[in-house]
Parts: C-alpha cells; structure tokens; sequence
C-alpha cells in the first residue's frame, strides 16, 4: 500500500482536510494509508518502562488500547492524516506546539464527525496535557480533547513517519530540533 492508494468512494480527497489540519494549529498534514501505521508489541513496553507517567492518566497504559486492539482499529479505516508540528528546537514540558498539536487533531476529528464521517478518530501525541494526573474519582476535565497517544496505543512512531516519507529523528539533547505527530483516522 503506497501514499497513493488513499481513495474516497464518495469522490472527495483528503487536501481540504489537510488544509483544515494547518489552520487548527498543524504545521503540516498529510494524507496516510492505515495499513502504512505500524504497531508493536515493544512500543507500549516503553510507555510501561521508560515514561514517569506510566498509569497517571486514564489516556496511557494500562488504560489505552492495546497494539493488538490499535491494529484492529487501523484495519476498519481506509484513510488517515497525519499531523505534524516541528521542527522546533529547545523542548520542554510545556511546550504549546505540543499542546497545539493534540488540541488540533481532536478539533479535526470533531469537525469531520459533523461532516458525516462519523468513524473518524485521533490519535494524539504524548500523554494528555490538560491535567497533571487524572483524579480517577473525578469525571474527566477535558474529555473533547483526551486522547491516547500513539506511542500508548502501540504505534512505532518512527516506523510510521518514515513510511509517510517524513523525516524523524531521537532526540538526544533538550537543545535538539524535534517534532511532534498525531493521527486522525477517518472513515
């Protein structure tokens, strides 16, 4: 399956919504074939071992889907964007591209759900940024914007912006360019 392979049966393509991806805050956005978002086993076991964060938010292991149930989904969807800010140099954690970005993929999902693709979801970047923790014995205080991240949900990040021929890199150092991604899933 190729970047080309992204079709519409109603006839529309995906540029107008790439377009709507910029103008909610995306620096860039492309159209991606499901079948080119890789999932991995391995990928969750990062967030389980490796993230401080690890079970704080109810949109993070062990709470988001699995690579298996993610795999599932990416197979009941035909089309997707994927979203991109950066590069961007000097992160930290409270970066606004990176809030940017998540608020800009669940406003393009909830924009093309009144549009009548009432399947779309996003897949965002990075735990949620509209809380510290979850207070689980509290409804959520953001729940239009609360996704998973694709790394919680076992996407290879890296695998998968490579495939849609962008460039992706480890960041080594807090000084380094970086980027962040989100998917929107539509259907």
């Amino acid at each position: 399956m190729t970047l080309d392979d992204i079709s519409d049966p109603v006839g529309d393509d995906l540029t107008g919504w790439c377009e709507r991806a910029l103008e909610l805050g995306a620096e860039a956005a492309r159209p991606l074939a499901p079948g080119l978002v890789v999932t991995a086993e391995w990928v969750r076991l990062k967030c389980q071992f490796g993230c401080d964060g690890y079970g704080q938010c109810r949109t993070c292991p062990p709470d988001s889907p699995t690579p298996g149930q993610t795999r599932q989904v990416l197979n009941e969807y035909s089309r997707a964007i994927l979203l991109r800010v950066g590069p961007h140099a000097i992160y930290d954690e409270h970066d606004e591209h990176y809030v940017t970005l998540r608020r800009a993929a669940a406003d393009l999902e909830r924009e093309l759900f009144l549009a009548g693709y009432y399947k779309t979801w996003s897949i965002s970047n990075g735990p949620c940024s509209s809380c510290d923790i979850c207070d689980r014995d509290q409804p959520c205080v953001d729940p239009a914007h609360a996704r998973p991240s694709m790394e919680a949900c076992g996407i290879d990040v890296f695998a998968t912006v490579r495939a849609a021929g962008w460039e992706i890199e480890v960041v080594r150092d807090r000084g380094d360019e970086y980027r962040f991604f989100a998917l929107v899933l539509i259907d």
